[in-house]
Formats: C-alpha cells, structure tokens, sequence
C-alpha cells in the first residue's frame, strides 16, 4: 500500500498507536511535528513547540551536541545517532535519523524515543500469541 492512499488522520492514528515518540524537524531545524503516543511520551511536547528551533526544545547542556548532529545529516557526514540512558530508572533509547527525498536532497530529521527499559530485561524467545 502506498501512503499517498491514507488519509492524514489514519496516518496520525498510526503513528500514535505505536509505543514509541517520534518527532520531526525540517530542514531550517524547525519542529513540523510530533505524535502523540496512548502512553505518554517521554519527553512531553506541546502545540507551543511546533515551529520551534529544535535546540530550544533540549536542555542547554545538550544543544551543541544537537547542533552537530543536524549539520552532520545536512552535510550527508553521519546517518544516525543513536543515544541511550537512565533516566529515573528507566533504560531510555533515542535514534535520530536524516530524512532525504529520493534524489538525497535533505528534508530533515526523525526522532525516535522509547522507553526500552522492559526490552532490555527480555530472554529467551516468546513467538507470536504466546502468553
């Protein structure tokens, strides 16, 4: 199925039932959107936050490190940056990842947050309906 066959709605319905914090940025460093997880997210976004300058949504300790990592995907030097914590006992990952139109062309950046505190604990092998 191609996207362009879902409506907006759908697709935000998607991407708010699945576990995980996913944020956009364009590629003036701009937040364009961000979803919002059944969970919570872990780092709560607010209608206040679109359009911002992305640094000014992280804390001042980690805005260089932001600002390295979005030059770095502009620049095509870096195709991640992957983080992980803990944070109030909980084992957090954080990927970012450039997103680039079919000829390259940089259009922004995806971040993705999850709280991987339970996968982190996993063993063994549960398949598919197992209880």
């Amino acid at each position: 199925m191609n996207l362009k066959e879902l409506d907006i709605e759908t697709i935000e319905a998607i991407l708010d039932s699945i576990n995980v914090d996913i944020s956009f940025v364009d590629a003036e460093d701009r937040v364009k959107y961000f979803n919002s997880p059944r969970h919570g997210r872990i780092f709560p976004r607010t209608k206040m936050d679109l359009n911002r300058k992305v640094q000014n949504c992280h804390p001042p300790q980690s805005q260089d490190k932001v600002k390295a990592i979005l030059e770095g995907f502009k620049e095509g030097s870096r195709e991640d940056a992957p983080f992980w914590f803990e944070l109030k006992g909980r084992f957090i990952n954080i990927d970012y990842f450039p997103v680039r139109d079919k000829e390259g062309n940089y259009l922004g950046t995806v971040e993705v947050s999850q709280d991987a505190t339970e996968l982190r604990a996993l063993q063994g092998e549960k398949r598919l309906l197992d209880d």
